[in-house]
């Protein structure tokens, strides 16, 4: 934003912006994306430095394909989706002080796969498709949020069909 200084990593610095999970959540819900999980970390290989926080995120519900429909981006041009989430959570960061990452327009590559079995709400199945606790097998990441403070994520839910995965 207008005013404050990024360092190298394109992240503001720790005091410049303070938010909540519902914070993020509130700024997504109006371009029907959703927190589909979120874990703490230090400083890692494969993340902007300083991040403490990395929150995953995806299409929020039924509304989402109609909205992605009526975007600018939706225009015959190869990607609409991916141009649309750069724009979309790229400005989202922008104004969180955070560092938009996504799945697409590598190398390199982030690790959204391994990142989504950390925040503990999503598992893989025996056939490596991963599952999410709410979305089961449709979930999708259209992107993440490296944030340099450290969030208050909530306890992840229960592993379903754990029973299943190791009958007695």
């Amino acid at each position: 934003m207008a005013g404050r200084q990024a360092d190298k990593a394109g992240m503001e610095p720790l005091a410049a912006v303070s938010v909540t999970l519902a914070d993020i959540e509130t700024r997504l819900a109006g371009h029907w994306l959703t927190i589909l999980g979120g874990f703490a970390c230090g400083d890692e290989a494969g993340l902007p430095r300083g991040t403490r926080s990395v929150v995953m995120i995806g299409p929020g519900g039924a509304g989402y394909w109609p909205h992605m429909k009526t975007q600018p981006e939706w225009d015959g041009a190869p990607d609409p989706v991916d141009r649309w989430s750069r724009r979309v959570i790229g400005r989202l960061a922008c104004e969180l002080g955070a560092k938009a990452l996504f799945p697409f327009g590598g190398p390199p590559w982030h690790p959204f796969y391994q990142w989504a079995l950390r925040t503990g709400r999503v598992w893989d199945s025996p056939v490596r498709l991963l599952v999410h606790a709410d979305q089961g097998l449709m979930v999708s990441f259209r992107g993440a949020l490296a944030l340099r403070q450290t969030l208050d994520l909530p306890a992840p839910p229960a592993r379903p069909c754990e029973a299943a995965r190791h009958p007695a």
